[in-house]
Parts: C-alpha cells; structure tokens; sequence
C-alpha cells in the first residue's frame, strides 16, 4: 500500500442498508457493536466486520450510482488509502492502536443492493469489499490509520 491508509468511515446500523455512520464503536468477535443484519448469512464470526474502500464509491459514482453517504453499501469500515486489490484470505488489518482483523473472504454482493441501483449485485462484482474475522478486539475509529500485517502463519 501506499502512503498512509486510514479509516475514512465507520458504519454501524440494526440490519439492510444504508448503515449511518458512527465516530467511534467497540468491536468484538461477534461485530460492531449495535450492528445487525437482517439476514442470518450476512454475519458471524468469519463475517464480523466488512471492509469496502471510499475509492471503489469514486468508480461507482464514475459508472452513475448515486453513492455519496458511507454506508450506502452496509459496509462497517470505509477505508482510504489501502490498496484492496492487494488483499486476501489470511492478510491481517491493524485498524487503529488496538483492533485486528483477518481476512476471511470476498465479500459476495446480494440482491439487496438492487436498491441502490438495478444494476446490483452485478456493478459491483470484483469490487465488493472484504469480509474478515476480529483477532484482536478493540474500538474502531474514524480516521484511525491502518497497518497491513503478516499474514496468519
């Protein structure tokens, strides 16, 4: 990656989307706090946080989605800064001072995004995000820089 990557949003909502976005929240195996999913397959340990870069709304807005508020994909951390085309499974994320997560996988656009624009899920596959695990539990925040780790051994 280069320069400095950081969290440019956190975004934390009770389920579907958009997620309004937060300053701060504790994070914790299970999520962020206050965060639902309105789908059972949407959550859980290996899908705990998601990760989607501010540059991947800049390329979207390019192709016409109206997607200017964080959180307009469900997405909990917005980041900027870090090149996610970089990213894979086992690759370990320092999001601030305390809190790391892991790669688990890509994350798989749904129909849900249809709402958005009726070009959804299929604009946005290749560029969907991450899902990841937490390894260390922390509280996430604006602005908080993010390291890129080894990968787990």
């Amino acid at each position: 990656m280069s320069g400095a990557a950081e969290v440019f949003a956190v975004c934390v909502g009770p389920g579907g989307i958009p997620k309004p976005q937060v300053e701060s929240c504790a994070v914790s195996a299970q999520g962020l706090e206050g965060d639902g999913h309105r789908f059972e397959s949407h959550g859980g340990l290996d899908r705990a946080v998601c990760l989607l870069a501010v540059e991947v709304y800049e390329a979207l807005q390019e192709d016409g989605v109206a997607c200017h508020e964080p959180g307009t994909f469900g997405e909990n951390v917005l980041t900027r800064g870090l090149d996610d085309t970089t990213l894979e499974a086992g690759d370990r994320l320092r999001l601030g001072g305390g809190l790391v997560v892991e790669i688990h996988d890509i994350r798989a656009p749904c129909a849900t995004l249809k709402s958005v624009d009726s070009r959804f899920p299929e604009l946005l596959v290749g560029r969907s995000g991450w899902v990841c695990r937490v390894v260390e539990p922390g509280i996430l925040r604006r602005g908080a820089t993010i390291e890129r780790l080894a990968a787990n051994p």
